[in-house]
């Protein structure tokens, strides 16, 4: 009797085992896209953009306090480039849909008059440094320098007007943005900007 409980209790077991053998075994990762290189199978993985920057070393403090007074006025000013690419964007398309001369005037007016009463406040008030840096980071957020801007908002005779004015007090809005060359350190500071590290 021992021995035929034996047998049915080892035959229920070995039935058990083979059961839960036979499920499906559940593994645990990702799906990801895959590409096949000489026969094999590579997993392809795309990662988010890195930026370094290594940690700066100054000669002497004059050379650090210049630098946090750059990233004093690029933090100042960066939100109003930003905000100029935007809307440069924005008017152009509204006035690429008016088909006369005559109301691409008026709403260059209409879009000047917004500008001056939401801006020209806080403009106002901007250093001449302060001043220099935003012609140039209107140049990066609009791939077109203060001078075009203007010239094909306002015109010709306009931009030539602001121009000369401008150059009254050291600004040339026709300055363009090198982030290789001279604007380095913006540049620098602005993409610490983007990645919230400044």
């Amino acid at each position: 009797m021992r021995y035929l409980l034996y047998c049915i209790l080892l035959g229920l077991f070995l039935t058990f085992a083979s059961s839960v053998e036979a499920q499906p075994q559940q593994k645990e990762g990702i799906t990801t896209r895959a590409v096949l290189y000489q026969g094999d199978t590579i997993p392809y993985i795309e990662l988010p953009e890195v930026r370094f920057f290594a940690p700066r070393v100054f000669e002497n403090r004059r050379e650090e306090r210049r630098y946090n007074r750059l990233i004093r006025n690029v933090k100042r000013v960066y939100p109003y480039a930003k905000l100029a690419g935007i809307k440069f964007d924005e008017y152009s398309k509204k006035l690429a849909e008016l088909e006369t001369d005559g109301q691409k005037r008026r709403a260059a007016r209409q879009i000047e008059r917004e500008i001056k009463e939401e801006f020209e406040g806080d403009l106002k008030r901007l250093t001449i440094s302060q001043g220099h840096i935003l012609i140039k980071l209107i140049d990066r957020e609009t791939q077109h320098t203060s001078y075009d801007v203007l010239r094909d908002f306002r015109g010709a005779f306009t931009a030539v007007f602001w121009q000369s004015f401008g150059r009254l007090f050291g600004y040339n809005l026709k300055d363009e943005y090198d982030p290789e060359g001279e604007d380095k350190l913006i540049e620098e500071i602005v993409q610490l900007i983007e990645m919230g590290a400044l």
